[in-house]
């Protein structure tokens, strides 16, 4: 069983949602399951540079966390499609602003990042 080895530190809303949305593709696939893309294979294609392991993965920390539920459909071969909760869909407008932000700022993000 996995253990942490350095104690949540959940002592403002920071901490806690950096604690549900920490992850490099968490917020890209909430908005692609907000946009209609719900099949694990429609989001792998969304984002290929991940694989489809860590999708799952980062699929499931969403699930534990509310935020996103999926359906399994009995039928052969089995079809799972996910769909934002009620709670998941309050943080689209948040998700939306920060991409305005870096939407406005991209020139000089963009410097900053390759400056390294």
């Amino acid at each position: 069983m996995y253990e942490r080895k350095i104690p949540l530190n959940l002592n403002c809303g920071l901490d806690l949602i950096g604690e549900v949305l920490y992850g490099k593709w968490k917020i890209r696939l909430l908005w692609f399951i907000n946009e209609g893309y719900q099949r694990p294979s429609e989001l792998q294609r969304k984002i290929p540079d991940a694989s489809r392991r860590v999708l799952n993965i980062q699929l499931k920390e969403l699930e534990e966390h509310e935020l996103v539920s999926k359906t399994i459909y009995a039928q052969l071969p089995p079809k799972v499609e996910y769909y934002l909760t009620d709670f998941g869909k309050t943080l689209i407008p948040v998700i939306s602003a920060l991409g305005n932000w870096g939407d406005q700022n991209e020139e000089r993000l963009r410097k900053v990042i390759l400056k390294k």
